[in-house]
């Protein structure tokens, strides 16, 4: 069994049906307007985006957590955007099918968010 890192990913209602869809083992391709996948490096993080920017937008908010082939991840470099918890990996959409392929095991929701 390789070595993993646990990765986490704020996501909507819309995504998190799409991951459901898959068996939760893949996220779903990135929008034409969303060149990017990006995954975060920390729980604390993920919940922040979540709660804060997903539940006032969609009124929910899920944070997802899944491994990943620690091996393959070395290649994204770890792109700090701000405080120093808020830590991501900047995966190219056109990756993001490859990435899936590296998730060990499935993606499992770890907080859920409402709004009042």
């Amino acid at each position: 069994m390789p070595a993993t890192t646990f990765l986490y990913r704020p996501v909507n209602q819309q995504e998190l049906d799409l991951i459901a869809t898959s068996g939760w083992r893949n996220f779903p391709p990135r929008l034409p307007e969303q060149p990017i996948f990006y995954p975060v490096l920390n729980e604390e993080y993920a919940i922040q985006i979540s709660r804060d920017w997903n539940v006032p937008y969609y009124g929910v908010g899920y944070v997802v957590r899944f491994a990943v082939d620690t091996d393959y991840l070395v290649q994204f470099s770890v792109q700090n955007v701000g405080d120093i918890r808020h830590d991501e990996l900047w995966i190219p959409a056109e990756q993001l099918a490859e990435f899936n392929e590296h998730i060990i095991g499935l993606i499992e929701i770890t907080a859920t968010f409402r709004r009042p």
